[in-house]
């Protein structure tokens, strides 16, 4: 009787930011949204964009492209905003949404076709990457979302999640007048 060999396979999110292709495992993903607009909230970091209302709560929509040194990502038609969960160091999850240029697909990654990330030095931290997938001729960036944020950055983004929606809808109902 011939044994197959299983082969571990994940399946990952890809997405854009500028030209470069980052993906992340799709379960961590929850749903992908339309970018429209944020709250911002004063006195948080520079990459998060402010909070939207997810059917009643507060997320934080934090800007990749901004927390990975890339520039602030311009709106467009295809942006939009990634909603995933993101396990804090005590295991209690938050959500977040990531703001991306575009999404482009979900795809099946083989084990063997994931390298570990380049060690580039000690002034580069590359552990918020899982490694460098390869498909279609193309790298792709696989993150760990989990790592992409230290735990005072968390806290500083899970905090804008106390800003109420009252709070929130105020603000909108100010705007449109």
């Amino acid at each position: 009787m011939a044994e197959a060999i299983a082969t571990e396979t994940t399946q990952y999110l890809s997405f854009n930011l500028n030209k470069e292709v980052f993906a992340l495992d799709i379960g961590k993903v929850r749903e992908v949204l339309e970018f429209t607009s944020v709250t911002k909230v004063p006195q948080t970091p520079d990459f998060m964009r402010g909070v939207i209302n997810l059917r009643g709560g507060v997320v934080p929509v934090i800007d990749m492209k901004l927390k990975f040194g890339m520039g602030e990502t311009e709106k467009s038609i295809n942006t939009c905003v990634i909603i995933t969960e993101v396990e804090l160091d005590d295991g209690e999850l938050t959500v977040l949404g990531a703001l991306a240029d575009s999404v482009q697909e979900v795809f099946d990654m083989h084990a063997e076709d994931v390298e570990p990330a380049p060690r580039l030095g000690t002034q580069l931290n590359t552990e918020f990457l899982k490694g460098m997938g390869k498909k279609d001729d193309e790298f792709v960036l696989l993150l760990d979302i989990d790592k992409v944020f230290n735990l005072a950055e968390l806290e500083a983004v899970s905090g804008a999640g106390e800003y109420s929606l009252q709070d929130q809808e105020e603000e909108e109902a100010e705007e449109s007048n």
